[in-house]
């Protein structure tokens, strides 16, 4: 008798602790998703009873805030003064859809439902007082921000779609991000849902899918502006930036009959040296240096090094948030698994697999201006409390990964500085400054208009300012000069708001 009760009480005892450690994994483990799922609508609705924080840049510039509004169920509305410019960054909040961008990064603080504020919900109840959720103080510059967005709406050659990153080398900061085309955001967070719902599949459906974010979230063929990459492979492996290639008019790689020309107007001596062979953006002289010289291990190892292969996540966006895509240069290898030269001709010259995000273009620009120190990127300069008085998060630069060099490093910034003095970037220059620029023209299918590129850098005394990368999707003819003159539009308002001139 004793024995079936002692084995009826470990299974209840068993039982028990299973309850107490699924109570104890729902309560403590999931909370945070459960709290912020986008279709809790017990707390969606909760939430509009304090006054969300608002999400700001430098010299006082809202892009999203809260005001009253009392006749309503919902005691709050999202605003985002700007509009279209900073969407795709700043992102929306609605009421029954999912949040996006920093709105759902930094979704705990600004509703004032994180860790750190549980002593202000506390005091909240004992007083009944609500205080409003935290505010969040971006790293983008207004000058750089409103000349990419600008730019690209207005580009002189009719781009239907396109992208622009910049970036502070030295910190990994974001200055710019620009997703074009945009959309506005405030219709999406309307209290009436189902007009938002209505917005938001009316958006969806549009050409150029203004909903996504075109700079971190999407990846094209980087056309020539991977010859960095190529570069960066030769110069780690021997190579000088004087070191003589074979160019020529034309190249057919071997075990293909498919044959590799230059583009359009592009002269490329027999003999070539590898940084005129950059100024001038000679195809088949990289794509026989890819082939004859380096191999499909080493142009996929630099390329990774460069961060290929992985999202770059922001700082401060652990759960990447941001949905930021990884750039990808795809197997080169054949059905066998063996190293495919003429997907490495094609790869090395940015085609075949090879696809690449407008911020990781930044970021190798960033790299080579900054020594080869690559930082990581990040967004979110500071959290601050609802009454400002409180800075609960800095934003701490830091080293994300050194892919190259300081002395190959070197040699790049030369010879990308050929490009923009003497080659495809001279749109770029800047009277006093050093530019250095890589431009990028890329085939993405039969009866499309060709992308365009330009990805750069400038630098004072020796010292890095910005870096960007451009990106105009179906640009057609003159698509990278486009690029490369917005590229140099964009410098030069980071350098003149911070007096650099």
């Amino acid at each position: 008798m004793n024995g079936p009760l002692r084995r009826a009480g470990v299974v209840v005892l068993v039982l028990f602790a299973l309850l107490f450690a699924n109570l104890n994994y729902v309560q403590a483990y999931k909370a945070d998703d459960y709290r912020t799922d986008d279709h809790n609508g017990r707390v969606q609705t909760s939430e509009y009873e304090r006054q969300r924080g608002s999400i700001e840049i430098g010299r006082g510039v809202v892009l999203a805030q809260s005001f009253s509004t009392p006749d309503d169920q919902l005691k709050y509305q999202r605003k985002y003064p700007k509009g279209p410019e900073y969407a795709g960054v700043v992102g929306y909040k609605p009421v029954n859809l999912g949040a996006t961008g920093v709105e759902k990064m930094e979704d705990l603080w600004l509703s004032g439902d994180a860790d750190a504020q549980f002593a202000d919900r506390f005091l909240s109840q004992l007083t009944g007082n609500r205080t409003g959720g935290g505010n969040v103080l971006l790293t983008l510059s207004p000058a750089a921000q409103d000349a990419a967005y600008g730019q690209l709406v207005n580009n002189r050659i009719g781009a239907p779609a396109g992208a622009a990153v910049a970036l502070d080398p030295k910190t990994g900061a974001l200055l710019a991000a620009v997703s074009f085309p945009g959309y506005d955001p405030n219709p999406l967070s309307s209290h009436d849902t189902g007009a938002a719902a209505n917005t938001y599949n009316q958006l969806n459906g549009q050409a150029g899918n203004p909903l996504l974010n075109h700079a971190f979230s999407d990846r094209y063929p980087p056309g020539s502006t991977f010859k960095v990459i190529d570069s960066a492979t030769a110069l780690t492996n021997g190579f000088q930036p004087e070191s003589d290639l074979v160019g020529g008019p034309d190249y057919n790689p071997p075990d293909t009959t498919q044959v590799i020309h230059n583009s359009p107007g592009v002269v490329c001596d027999q003999h070539i040296t590898l940084k005129q062979a950059l100024t001038v953006s000679c195809n088949t002289a990289f794509s026989r240096l890819c082939v004859e010289h380096l191999n499909v291990d080493q142009i996929k190892s630099m390329s990774q090094a460069f961060g290929f292969e992985e999202a770059p996540t922001f700082d401060h966006d652990p759960k990447n948030y941001m949905n930021v895509v990884p750039s990808r240069t795809g197997p080169i290898t054949d059905s066998a698994g063996n190293p495919d030269r003429p997907g490495l001709a094609q790869s090395c010259i940015g085609q075949s697999n090879v696809a690449m995000t407008p911020l990781q273009g930044a970021l190798i620009a960033a790299t080579v201006a900054n020594g080869g120190t690559q930082m990581r990127p990040y967004l979110i300069d500071r959290e601050l409390a609802a009454d400002r008085t409180t800075v609960n998060y800095t934003a701490a630069p830091h080293q994300l990964r050194q892919p190259i060099s300081g002395q190959v490093a070197g040699q790049l910034q030369d010879m990308m500085q050929s490009v923009v003095q003497n080659g495809t970037g001279t749109k770029a220059q800047i009277a006093g400054f050093q530019v250095g620029g890589k431009t990028g023209t890329a085939q993405h299918g039969d009866g499309t208009k060709d992308h365009g590129w330009f990805i750069g850098f400038a630098m004072k005394n020796g010292e890095p300012v910005v870096a960007v990368a451009v990106f105009l999707q179906d640009a057609g003819s003159g698509g990278s000069s486009e690029s490369t003159r917005i590229g140099g539009e964009i410098m030069k308002a980071v350098i003149t708001e911070r007096g650099l001139k």
